[in-house]
């Protein structure tokens, strides 16, 4: 049974003076003393260690103690395969703190997916994890960085599958969390149309919330006139509750010509009606005077920069003989992308991004 939400938070408590040794879990009632229960209380195990809290949806902040006696390594991922902050180091005998804002919502992962779990799942992993303190909080008035989007960019339920959007919360200190809305296989006309998507998404803007829009690779019937339309809908109604939306071009997909350049078009997104959809979001930005990030020309130069056999590294060409869908380090390369644009553009505060 879910616990009230007072009751849930009260449970979440400091991380100043807990030991920096590996987590070893205890209920209320048992360990030393009959303590009373702690954040990590909701923590087992040691590789991983798993922590639940019973929290509605909503926004939190988390702030972790890593480290303790020997030497770790610890990865912290959430939710539907996000990761929330890359391998991080800890010598023998130190600690380090580290702390995420998270947008926990109900379906955890893909909007029209499966629920997963209610409340907050925490997974502490990597190469040696410790865990030697936590803190959960609610934080309902942090800024949020929105997603819209296609199955590149979304929380992938499945391994080995891995959108950008999922590997981009690591990049984003405490402060801003990364609500990731988007779906696979979705073209502009059914995000619009979808309850659970663009409705969904456009309920949950606030003054001021920025909203990348990366939406192509199932518009492949789409007429150049209806695409921007159904774009220009979404910009308008966005901006009309305070948010700033931003253009994404599409990443490029893994289809070589002879001479090892991408300049095709299925490569570049052109669709089967023959409309060049990175050159309609650059034009409709600059006709709109909104912010773009040309994800399709930074994803073509890294990926013809590895070649035909470097960049099967990038998809699930190796597992799946999938030139369109991202491994996790593809995603994760591409999110460095964005990450590396929202600071140069300055769509976000420096101070939030890692």
């Amino acid at each position: 049974m879910r616990r009230t939400f007072t009751t849930a938070l009260a449970a979440l408590t400091v991380l100043g003076g807990l030991a920096a040794a590996p987590v070893q879990a205890h209920g209320p009632g048992h360990g030393p003393g009959h303590a009373r229960p702690t954040a990590l209380d909701r923590c087992t195990g040691t590789a991983p260690v798993v922590c639940h809290f019973d929290v509605p949806p909503g926004t939190y902040e988390v702030e972790a103690l890593l480290g303790g006696a020997t030497a770790g390594s610890t990865a912290v991922a959430a939710e539907s395969r996000r990761t929330m902050l890359a391998e991080t180091a800890t010598a023998a005998g130190r600690t380090v703190r580290r702390a995420f804002t998270i947008d926990v919502r109900d379906p955890e992962g893909e909007p029209t997916g499966p629920a997963g779990s209610p409340g907050l799942d925490l997974r502490f992993g990597g190469a040696a994890p410790l865990l030697a303190g936590l803190r959960v909080t609610p934080a309902p008035h942090s800024p949020q960085l929105l997603l819209i989007g296609d199955s590149t960019v979304c929380d992938q339920i499945g391994e080995p599958y891995t959108g950008w959007g999922q590997q981009l919360p690591q990049f984003v200190r405490r402060g801003l969390s990364v609500a990731n809305y988007a779906d696979s296989g979705e073209g502009t006309g059914s995000y619009l149309a979808t309850p659970a998507l663009f409705p969904t998404v456009e309920s949950r803007v606030r003054q001021g919330d920025v909203v990348l829009i990366q939406l192509a690779h199932n518009d492949k019937q789409t007429p150049a006139d209806v695409y921007r339309a159904n774009l220009t809908t979404m910009i308008a109604r966005l901006e009309a509750r305070g948010g700033r939306p931003v253009l994404v071009t599409p990443i490029v997909r893994r289809w070589f010509n002879a001479d090892g350049t991408l300049d095709n078009a299925p490569a570049l997104n052109v669709n089967e009606l023959g409309v060049d959809l990175p050159a309609q979001l650059r034009g409709l930005a600059a006709e709109r005077d909104i912010p773009l990030i040309d994800l399709t020309a930074l994803t073509k130069r890294l990926v013809e920069e590895a070649g035909p056999e470097g960049s099967k590294a990038f998809f699930l060409y190796n597992e799946k003989r999938d030139n369109t869908h991202t491994s996790e380090y593809g995603a994760t390369r591409f999110a460095t992308l964005v990450r590396d644009e929202l600071r140069a553009q300055q769509l976000v505060p420096a101070r939030v991004l890692r």
